[in-house]
């Protein structure tokens, strides 16, 4: 068979979700990767490599003489578990897998591996790749992006991170942990930007006491690799030694080789693909989900935005819209997580908004994990109390955050959480206590 209803490239998040949900209302789908196994870079290059680092960065583990390949192959397991995982969701789905690279030959065509396909509709699902700014010497061996660091083979005892994003922060981090000198330079004069201003500074501190040296306001302006080491220069009169660079500043669509100009899509900055807020692209019956269209970028975001995108090309009932309350999650050490507004957007909105916290030293299970510095923040309405946010810096915050997804989904007051009864000891019952606090604000 050639011809399909639909064709998805890409078995990431997107792609598989999307692919499924098709087949799932009998359509007849056809999906392409081209490695030789399924899974995406969720699976092989970046959620679970570095969360298998995270564990054991978190558990202050000490790693020897191990080599960083063989920290991050302590996955295996899982991994094999779930691109069996996704091999079988697929598979019960009926769809089609082709391996190969795909290349768009017509709004309805594309090339795999010398062989035509057709199809009514499509899905692009090809994630995103690190970018590498055409100054950085990425071809010298002691300056990575995410996906060659990844790769390396020894732990390196210094390291300069430039970026402050999600993924530098994350690594940053875990090495600290893991004993690594580690030097974090980023333009901005705060971590994760977007983040709420009190969360930011509880996070750098929880950095700083890790050994990290914070490098805020500055960006890099040369750099000098030789065989001992590189030399990161800041300005004129600043340079850092250390054993590695690794550059963590954005990522880029995966789509230089889709061939996408066949098919009439146009593309964005970085190679991503412009949607709809029904993930269609310039051409109708051409569609784009997760990490190819930009933020979020979280696997979360990208399996709901392929199954609404497909209900949509389909014409099915099922979902009608992606859910506009999204809880993000960044797996530093500590965990940071937040969902809805920050106290500052909420106040650049116009809205007048009030706040309350409750800090993990104060709760009896945060002082059993020895958590001292972890706080929780609730930005709400103060005239109906509404909950408008959550800000979580701490153990378990990308699980404690559906907590306040829950709630904002349903409308509730911060009055729900005085309301709930919470088992003792929990870090739940810190939303208690951060609303009786934004309670006694007002």
């Amino acid at each position: 068979m050639t011809h399909f209803d639909l064709i998805v490239i890409g078995s990431g998040p997107a792609g598989e979700k999307g692919a499924a949900q098709a087949a799932y209302f009998g359509k007849r789908v056809a999906l392409v990767e081209r490695r030789d196994i399924l899974g995406g870079a969720r699976i092989h290059n970046c959620a679970l490599p570095s969360k298998a680092l995270r564990e054991t960065a978190s558990r202050r583990g000490d790693p020897g003489d191990a080599p960083l390949s063989e920290l991050l192959c302590r996955r295996e397991p899982l991994v094999s578990s779930e691109v069996a995982r996704v091999t079988d969701n697929l598979r019960r789905h009926g769809v089609t897998v082709l391996y190969g690279h795909a290349r768009f030959t017509g709004a309805h065509s594309v090339d795999v591996g010398g062989r035509a396909y057709t199809a009514d509709v499509f899905l692009i699902a090809t994630g995103s790749k690190p970018v590498r700014p055409s100054e950085i010497p990425f071809d010298h061996p002691r300056v990575d992006d995410t996906d060659t660091f990844l790769r390396v083979q020894q732990i390196p005892r210094s390291l300069v991170v430039a970026g402050g994003g999600v993924i530098g922060c994350e690594l940053a981090s875990m090495l600290a942990r893991l004993g690594v000198e580690v030097t974090l330079i980023d333009r901005s004069d705060r971590l994760l930007r977007f983040a709420d201003a009190d969360v930011s500074r509880t996070l750098a501190d929880s950095f700083r006491a890790d050994g990290i040296r914070l490098r805020l306001g500055e960006h890099v302006s040369g750099v000098r690799p030789d065989d001992d080491g590189v030399t990161v220069e800041l300005g004129a009169s600043t340079a850092l030694r250390a054993d590695r660079a690794l550059f963590c500043v954005g990522r880029a669509g995966n789509t230089a080789s889709l061939g996408v100009d066949a098919a009439g899509v146009l593309l964005g900055d970085r190679g991503l693909v412009p949607v709809d807020d029904r993930y269609r692209t310039a051409v109708p019956h051409i569609y784009a989900a997760g990490d190819v269209v930009g933020f979020p970028g979280l696997a979360s975001t990208s399996m709901e935005q392929a199954r609404l995108a497909m209900c949509d090309a389909f014409d099915l009932r099922y979902k009608t819209r992606v859910s506009p309350i999204l809880p993000l999650g960044i797996y530093t050490i500590p965990e940071f997580s937040m969902v809805g507004e920050t106290e500052q957007s909420a106040r650049r909105a116009g809205i007048d908004c009030e706040v309350g916290r409750a800090w993990y030293r104060d709760n009896p299970r945060g002082q059993l994990l020895g958590d001292a510095a972890g706080l929780l923040k609730l930005v709400f309405c103060r005239e109906t109390r509404r909950l408008l946010g959550a800000h979580i810096v701490g153990e378990r915050a990308a699980d404690l955050i559906h907590i306040a997804s829950a709630n904002m989904q349903h409308g509730a007051a911060i009055d729900a959480f005085i309301d709930a009864v919470y088992n003792y000891p929990t870090l739940s019952e810190l939303y208690k206590y951060a609303a009786y606090d934004g309670l006694g604000r007002l």
